[in-house]
């Protein structure tokens, strides 16, 4: 007989990812017209004992990710504004464990703990990553926001974080200064996400580091955010990547459509610390010989068959439909991205769950007919569905279905939009891999300076 405690612990850590009703179903499946939301909620509420036979229990330990086949581990990192963990999915792929996960939706922590192993040993979860860095907290000085971190972040060699984007002020420079303290970074991109990451590399003095975002990080806020980031990394003490690209060719912006049929592009800075050598003859322009010889169609990915409620219905598709129009007559660009099996996508977005029209699947929409013609009517495109986009952003290759999708597809849509493409990613870490090795046997042989940043 299981043990009426294991049996409850596996019901909270379920309980991370899954609704009661979704549990329900689950081990219905195994003892059919058994369980129920409303008898799960007096089991969790401990108004009534229940017992899970054996097979009901190894059914509900699947919905709990298994522990990494491998046993060894070449580096560890820690993933920062994870959202559902497309970025660690690449680096585990290339040999590396993760320690520390910070991320502030509970919807996308959902999805994470569905998806990622959490050792209970080797790694700890973090909601709101100011609580580590303390910088909600303005009366805290750098040396105790320092030793903070270094009590509550655990040492790791890459440090992996999609921040989002926000614009830095110069406001209360003259103030600091005349309190004698620094105006570096800590005061250059006070008040922003950045700020944290940066605190974060300061303390830890992780051997590498991988940021992602947006494209239009280089021009936001005239290019002064993009100006501060770098101003930044490079005042704590690492080389970046291809720096110095030119517009035309910015190896730093890498597309996903050489990995997946959807175009979406990213800007990712690479940053090896300068102090142990191991940058040099390292670009992004590598990445190109990792491109698949072979990658998905958008065919490939499509369910051959999809449930009603994908189609537009008649009034949303007319509606999308002489939008475009209208649009078209002002000579802009707005409308609805129409697609074919053998065609690349748009950038899918986190609003696709209010309309999709950055990404329609075409079911056979013929132009030269009206729009309200018979043929048009019932042919009208679909939306892609949860489980399709997942494969278009690389957490599953064509045919799969492996990554959970444990949210409602509001929530799904959100999360895959606000993604990154896993297969970049996956490449990324590869083209790092043997540096970062290098870099970490460098820096076991020296002592780090905890204390480098603080005053």
């Amino acid at each position: 007989m299981i043990p009426i405690s294991d049996e409850l612990t596996l019901l909270e850590q379920v309980l991370e990812s899954y609704d009661l009703k979704y549990i329900a179903e689950h081990l219905n499946q195994v003892s059919p017209g058994r369980w129920t939301r409303e008898l799960l909620k007096r089991w969790v509420g401990a108004k009534e004992e229940l017992r899970l036979s054996e097979a009901e229990f190894n059914h509900l330990q699947t919905l709990i990710p298994e522990a990494p086949h491998r046993k060894n581990h070449d580096f560890d990192f820690i993933d920062l504004f994870a959202g559902i963990g497309g970025i660690r999915k690449g680096f585990e792929e290339a040999g590396g464990r993760c320690v520390f996960t910070s991320e502030w939706n509970p919807y996308a922590v959902r999805t994470y703990k569905a998806n990622h192993y959490s050792d209970p040993l080797n790694h700890k979860f973090n909601s709101d990553i100011r609580e580590v860095t303390l910088s909600a907290k303005p009366d805290v000085t750098e040396a105790e926001a320092y030793r903070f971190i270094e009590a509550n972040v655990p040492d790791h060699d890459v440090l992996l974080a999609g921040f989002p984007c926000q614009p830095f002020s110069i406001a209360g420079v003259s103030k600091k200064n005349s309190l004698g303290r620094k105006h570096g970074f800590e005061c250059d991109t006070q008040g922003t996400l950045f700020f944290d990451v940066a605190r974060i590399i300061a303390a830890k003095r992780p051997v590498a580091f991988v940021l992602e975002n947006v494209k239009n990080l280089k021009s936001h806020d005239k290019g002064n955010t993009f100006r501060v980031i770098m101003k930044a990394l490079d005042e704590l003490g690492y080389w970046v990547a291809d720096a110095d690209s030119s517009s035309n060719e910015d190896y730093k912006i890498i597309d996903g459509r050489h990995f997946v049929p959807q175009h979406r592009e990213r800007i990712v800075l690479v940053g090896f610390r300068k102090d142990l050598n191991v940058h040099e003859g390292f670009s992004l322009k590598d990445v190109a010989n990792l491109y698949p010889k072979v990658k998905p169609t958008l065919g490939d990915i499509l369910e051959k068959e999809v449930q009603p409620n994908y189609i537009l219905t008649p009034k949303l598709w007319q509606y999308l439909f002489n939008y475009s129009i209208k649009h078209k007559a002002k000579g802009n660009g707005f409308g609805y991205g129409l697609v074919k099996a053998h065609e690349v996508t748009r950038t899918l977005s986190a609003r696709y769950y209010k309309d999709g029209s950055e990404i329609l699947i075409d079911r056979g929409f013929d132009p030269k007919l009206d729009l309200e013609h018979k043929k048009n009517l019932e042919n009208r495109p679909r939306r892609l569905t949860p489980r399709e986009c997942a494969r278009l952003m690389g957490y599953d290759a064509p045919g799969e279905y492996g990554f959970r999708i444990p949210v409602s597809d509001t929530q799904a849509y959100k999360q895959f939009g606000n993604s990154v493409v896993v297969p970049v990613f996956a490449a990324v870490a590869k083209l790092m891999k043997d540096r970062i090795i290098s870099a970490k046997i460098l820096a076991a042989q020296q002592p780090r300076d905890r204390n480098r940043f603080v005053a």
